[in-house]
């Protein structure tokens, strides 16, 4: 897979991801589904600080499109890669933004996305590295014009 076929792909889970959450944003999600998305990404292990970068702006004026890049400290090593990254957004309804899986042969760990924003809210990025262990980081993203409704 080379990295057309790759940013394609993530684009396409990106749209796939978002279709959902087109059809109703009247409200933010509750906490158990924040709490929910988090175990089922990080597998219930508790995310370490480090080796995440998450870049978003710290006031967005339209939450309809919200520039958020994802980046991870990895040598993208058959021993020693990241698996996945997510992206969740506690005050979206579904607060799970996009996932996507990767494979060494994607040479980095890096995702770059427009996500809706309903209103001020953390954005959290998780990357799960191939030894199981899974690490995070958070931004706080105020919208001054909310993009979800």
């Amino acid at each position: 897979m080379n990295r057309r076929e790759v940013l394609i792909a993530a684009a396409a889970l990106g749209a796939v991801a978002a279709a959902p959450g087109l059809l109703s944003f009247a409200h933010a999600a509750e906490p158990d589904k924040v709490a929910e998305a988090i175990a089922a990404v990080t597998g219930g292990k508790t995310a370490q600080q480090g080796r995440v970068t998450l870049t978003a702006p710290a006031i967005a004026e339209n939450g309809a499109v919200v520039p958020v890049s994802v980046e991870v400290a990895s040598p993208m090593t058959e021993g020693d890669y990241v698996k996945s990254i997510t992206i969740l957004a506690d005050k979206n309804p579904q607060p799970r933004v996009i996932s996507v899986n990767l494979t060494p042969d994607n040479g980095a760990a890096y995702l770059s996305v427009r996500m809706r924003l309903g209103e001020t809210s953390p954005v959290r990025a998780y990357a799960v590295m191939s030894d199981g262990s899974v690490y995070a980081a958070e931004k706080s993203v105020k919208v001054t014009i909310g993009g979800c409704g």
